[in-house]
């Protein structure tokens, strides 16, 4: 069980780290909309997230408006669940997308890093909340016959909050 808050940012660092999609929510007036994000990268700085994102779409609108978003992380092979609350800002820089640019970004900016319709969005962490469940085999068949027979779910895991701006 991660203990102390330096402890806990970095566990939710970790358990996001290598998850290839989040969930980007955003306000679109007195709704929220969620989109699929790809490619989601973690500055020197720990808290801050980079997505790319064309000029002019919807979500980038959104966010010009209210800049609180939440994210979503789910590797359920690990049984890892991650909900990251921030705020966001959309950022044209052309040293920070070369610094970013992965490869797999061209499916959608087929001119590469030097695009001119791409624009960052930088997503600062405030708060975050994570679910960690064992996941192996052996501890799901255990979970599942302990529901069964004792009609309780089985104890196990951590799900802790956790606060970036301390």
């Amino acid at each position: 069980m991660a203990s102390s808050e330096h402890e806990q940012r970095q566990k939710v660092r970790d358990m996001i780290k290598d998850v290839e999609v989040a969930t980007l929510v955003t306000h679109h007036g007195q709704h929220l909309r969620a989109r699929p994000m790809w490619g989601a990268m973690i500055d020197a700085d720990g808290k801050t997230l980079w997505f790319f994102s064309k000029a002019g779409t919807e979500k980038n609108q959104e966010i010009e408006q209210n800049p609180e978003v939440l994210l979503s992380y789910s590797d359920p092979k690990a049984q890892n669940y991650v909900s990251l609350a921030g705020r966001a800002r959309v950022v044209r820089d052309a040293a920070k997308q070369k610094e970013l640019w992965k490869e797999t970004m061209r499916t959608w900016f087929p001119d590469g890093p030097e695009d001119a319709s791409i624009t960052l969005i930088a997503v600062e962490a405030e708060s975050a909340e994570y679910w960690d469940s064992p996941s192996s085999t052996l501890l799901h068949a255990y979970g599942y016959v302990k529901a069964v027979v004792t009609g309780q779910p089985p104890q196990g895991g951590e799900n802790e909050r956790v606060r970036f701006n301390a």
